[in-house]
């Protein structure tokens, strides 16, 4: 089963991939998609969308585990993130995947076993847990296999933490 992890924003939108096997999960690709801010926003969501459809093309995962949006101090911010958001969902609901939005809290708690880690703390975890020597991936990237292993986490718990194939 490969499960793919969405840190969705219209500048920076992070992507991992992970096959979750029984009894192991390895990394399969991870990166960031981004965005020129001169590019009008229709361009730039549409830029997104043709850029994911791609990925799933590629991997055809079954299921999209997505940060859930939550309104933070810059409500401009959060309006962005929100439609970089539905423009994944659509491509995974063109591609007939599931889709479940995970809240940033307790993809930190799953990966980490503390719900207000950071981000440094989120990349050592998925290295450790992934068994990645360097993960050379902006922190959008790590942040979006971190949903993946959430989602694997709580979907398939007969696999450990720190599983590898």
């Amino acid at each position: 089963m490969f499960v793919l992890g969405i840190d969705p924003g219209v500048s920076r939108c992070g992507f991992g991939v992970l096959d979750a096997r029984a009894g192991s999960v390895t990394a399969i690709t991870a990166g960031v998609f981004t965005t020129p801010p001169e590019m009008e926003l229709p361009m730039r969501l549409q830029e997104i969308y043709r850029d994911l459809t791609a990925l799933i093309d590629e991997y055809q995962p079954e299921v999209m585990a997505i940060e859930q949006v939550f309104t933070n101090r810059n409500l401009n911010t959060a309006v962005a993130v929100g439609r970089a958001s539905g423009v994944a969902m659509l491509a995974a609901g063109q591609a007939g995947m599931g889709v479940f939005e995970i809240s940033p809290s307790a993809v930190k708690l799953a990966v980490t076993g503390y719900g207000r880690a950071d981000k440094q703390q989120i990349r050592y975890a998925i290295m450790q847990q992934l068994k990645l020597k360097v993960l050379d991936a902006p922190a959008d990237a790590a942040d979006a296999l971190a949903l993946a292993l959430s989602y694997v986490r709580s979907h398939r718990p007969n696999i450990p933490s720190g599983a590898s194939s």
